[in-house]
């Protein structure tokens, strides 16, 4: 039996991704397309959700449904529940985030409460709500995309490094609950990706260290779900974890501080 064959049997036939226009999750829809996987594709832009389903639809033979949210809006979850319907549901990646970065208090309430809601909301209800389908199955999987910055403190993105050391907590919780129930839990906490988040935080992708391919996270998280709690993709950005762990607490946050107003300025913004 292929690689292929047993991830579906394990996780199929029916995986959900969220944020999946772009990026790490654009990725993730399609190495599970590869996998033979049949989708549940979440994102806002519904016109590249639905190329990206054509597509896949096209060259897999695989059932692809788009599922158009706002998943900083209150009834997103409910929303995306009812899409699943009774489909099979064995995997869900819950994929969406977005960050913003500047002076905590600079940031605009509204853009604050969306980035909280996207970010750790969501994959808290989204799983309360599809758990119990995949204990009843008593196989599948969760992914919940973390960031490094959900491993250590980091001023002038401190929202958003809250929210994901919200999603690191409860997806490695949720991994000592689940263990010997047949489903795995994975917290994927990349670094640096190639994605259009990093400009749209402000930044400029030339000048990120250890940029790494949004296929190559997509594809290692895959890889290790089932056999470890937490992953952090690439032998640099584990390096730069393991030295936060050791290193003093108020010396990490000063040095976090400075690495963050020190990037916001080369990209021509300080804190604000």
């Amino acid at each position: 039996m292929s690689k292929a064959s047993e991830f579906k049997d394990k996780y199929g036939p029916w995986a959900l991704v969220t944020g999946a226009s772009s990026g790490i999750g654009e990725q993730f829809a399609r190495v599970l397309a590869r996998h033979g996987m049949n989708l549940l594709l979440v994102a806002r832009r519904a016109e590249r959700l639905e190329d990206l389903a054509r597509e896949l639809r096209r060259r897999r033979g695989l059932e692809v449904v788009v599922a158009t949210a706002d998943l900083s809006e209150a009834g997103a979850v409910d929303h995306l529940v009812a899409a699943v319907g009774d489909r099979d549901l064995g995997l869900v990646v819950s994929n969406a985030g977005f960050g913003l970065k500047g002076a905590f208090e600079a940031i605009e309430r509204a853009r604050l409460e969306a980035m909280f809601n996207v970010n750790a909301r969501v994959p808290l209800l989204l799983t309360h709500a599809l758990l119990p389908r995949l204990r009843a199955r008593a196989s599948g999987g969760i992914i919940f995309t973390g960031s490094i910055e959900g491993e250590a403190p980091f001023p002038y993105s401190a929202g958003y490094a809250a929210t994901k050391a919200f999603v690191h907590s409860l997806g490695m919780s949720l991994h000592g609950e689940l263990a010997g129930t047949g489903i795995d839990m994975l917290v994927l906490s990349p670094g640096a990706t190639d994605t259009e988040a990093i400009t749209l935080q402000g930044f400029k992708p030339e000048l990120m260290p250890n940029l790494m391919a949004p296929v190559d996270v997509a594809r290692q998280a895959l890889r290790q779900l089932g056999k470890v709690a937490l992953l952090v993709p690439g032998p640099e950005n584990r390096k730069y974890v393991k030295a936060m762990r050791r290193m003093p607490r108020e010396k990490l946050i000063a040095q976090n501080a400075e690495r963050m107003r020190a990037a916001l300025a080369a990209s021509g913004r300080g804190p604000r």
